[in-house]
């Protein structure tokens, strides 16, 4: 699934209006918790904790109207831990945000 700059950097940018700077802080936020989560479902060794990983990036994509992240997320849910499918998907899709 791959990122679509598009409809994410819109929702971001409605958000910070013609604040450039508010613009780049939000984006950067989302990016921070996007990795902050992904990194918590590669330690997960458990299915609770897996799974609120998995519900926090579900919970950040309905925040910024991610759709191809809300996807992700919840494969996440139905993925055993540590699946590396899963993750693998979650880390392209960071990595394709942050060159964005």
């Amino acid at each position: 699934m791959a990122y679509e700059a598009g409809a994410l950097d819109a929702t971001i940018a409605a958000a910070a209006g013609d604040d450039t700077a508010l613009y780049m802080e939000l984006r950067e936020a989302f990016r921070e918790s996007l990795e902050r989560q992904i990194d918590l479902l590669r330690r997960a060794r458990c299915d609770g904790n897996w799974h609120v990983a998995a519900m926090r990036l579900k919970g950040l994509g309905a925040s910024f109207q991610a759709w191809p992240l809300i996807a992700l997320a919840d494969e996440a849910v139905d993925a055993a831990p540590g699946d590396p499918v899963v993750i693998r998907k979650l880390a392209a899709f960071a990595q394709e945000f942050a060159a964005g």
